[in-house]
């Protein structure tokens, strides 16, 4: 069963976006990328508080730190 983590080994900020590329299985430079143009079409805040309230909700995974 997979479980959504924050990534230890993909991350660039706190791992949140490494995480959810790893669950969803996908490139995570493609998502950071798409997390980067979604904040400049919402004005930055809603998902700069949505990745925030993510960084203390989602735990972090057990890979070698």
């Amino acid at each position: 069963m997979k479980k959504l983590t924050r990534s230890s080994m993909d991350r660039m900020f706190y791992g949140v976006i490494g995480g959810v590329a790893n669950y969803f299985n996908i490139d995570s430079t493609l998502l950071r990328l798409i997390f980067v143009i979604a904040l400049l079409f919402t004005s930055i805040f809603p998902l700069l508080i949505v990745y925030i309230v993510a960084i203390f909700i989602m735990p972090e995974d057990r890979e070698l730190k």
